[in-house]
């Protein structure tokens, strides 16, 4: 039970930081969260990103969930294809799990700047929390807890002398918000193609996310090119029926890597979302496996406060889901990037296979939007 004396320290007050900050505070902890960043510069960034089902319940629990519908667009459909091998499979509602199917979507897009406003908002008028934008971070008590927020370049992380598990893929990740036409409504679209994966992420309005993967330097190159050249790039990978009309922002290329820190506390630090770990954007696990984090740690505070034992449980409960989604990433990746021709028939047999059993896309789906370490437990409604 926490006390007016129980304090945790946030470093880094992005979607993961911010969201862990309501989290503890609304079990009654005392919350400081610090980022060196402004509110403008916390607010200013062009992306988007995939909500599952994992991340609606979290967001449901804190009352947040309804506030953000009218943000959230919907894909109700997944088209999964794989152009060389030519397999597809539709993901439709009936997939989903019972208690997810009665949530109307197979999942949502939801735009950074309206996300981050809402949290920023709700955490100025929480008077549980202090929030410190654009300053350092304020020396914690001995008996204070520390979570780590602080992104994949983590200083605490560093401080703390906690090494990192890391591969960096040849590929690099290029994104971009575009004007389409030719999508069907409520779609999204997840290809694999030999440079890489592309996902279609539906923004509303026909103007979608593109997270375009493939080698580093192509996605360099093409992060330079001119509006109309880089449009017409764009249309020759794109789903037949499917055109660019507008290039909205200007599109920005990140390099990818798989990492895991080594362990993921130290005392009475912790280390949340990135800090701690990153995988492919493939699926579009990134935040949802953040936001799986803050859910362990809200969990774990509730039930018996702050300790060092606390940092040590949290590390231990968060292995296996970080190992199988980090893994599965992977493996879609180095399977599907794949140009072996001998590859191609199981490839597409696999797909085959999941697009006639029903149980296989309820399965696939579910480790998809609720996580793999869910699979066996029932989900309440």
């Amino acid at each position: 039970m926490a006390t007016s004396s129980t304090t945790i320290h946030i470093r880094g007050a992005g979607p993961t930081g911010s969201l862990a900050a309501i989290a503890l505070a609304s079990k009654g902890f005392s919350v400081v969260l610090s980022d060196p960043l402004s509110r403008e510069e916390l607010l200013n960034r062009s992306r988007a990103y995939a909500i599952t089902h994992s991340s609606r319940r979290l967001l449901t629990k804190l009352n947040l969930w309804n506030v953000l519908l009218k943000d959230l667009i919907p894909f109700h459909s997944l088209d999964l294809s794989d152009s060389a091998s030519g397999g597809r499979v539709l993901f439709g509602l009936s997939d989903l799990n019972g208690a997810n199917r009665r949530a109307e979507a197979i999942g949502w897009i939801l735009d950074h700047l309206p996300l981050m406003e809402l949290l920023l908002n709700h955490l100025q008028r929480s008077d549980s929390v202090d929030l410190l934008l654009g300053s350092a971070a304020p020396q914690p008590k001995s008996n204070d807890l520390i979570v780590a927020a602080d992104g994949p370049r983590s200083t605490s992380r560093s401080q703390w002398g906690i090494r990192c598990w890391t591969f960096r893929y040849r590929q690099g990740c290029l994104t971009s918000k575009v004007a389409l036409r030719g999508v069907q409504p409520g779609m999204a679209y997840e290809m694999f193609r030999s440079e890489g994966p592309l996902a279609i992420l539906p923004l509303g309005e026909g103007v979608f996310q593109v997270v375009w993967s493939a080698p580093w330097g192509q996605c360099q190159r093409r992060a330079d090119l001119a509006t109309t050249q880089f449009l017409d790039e764009l249309a020759t990978v794109l789903p037949a029926g499917i055109e660019p009309d507008l290039l909205l922002d200007s599109p920005r290329a990140f390099p990818q890597h798989w990492s895991l820190a080594r362990r993921l506390s130290r005392g009475r630090g912790v280390l949340l979302g990135e800090a701690g770990h990153r995988c492919h954007p493939v699926g579009g696990q990134g935040l949802n496996l953040c936001w799986r984090d803050v859910t362990t740690l809200m969990n774990l505070a509730k039930r018996g406060g702050i300790s060092e034992r606390l940092a040590r449980c949290y590390g231990q409960n968060r292995w296996t889901d970080l190992l199988m989604v980090g893994l599965a990433t992977d493996l879609l990746v180095r399977l599907f990037s794949n140009q072996q021709p001998w590859l191609l028939p199981f490839r597409r047999v696999g797909l085959e296979a999941m697009a006639r059993n029903a149980w296989l896309r309820r399965i696939s789906l579910r480790a998809m939007t609720d996580g793999p370490t869910q699979l066996l437990k029932p989900l309440a409604d």
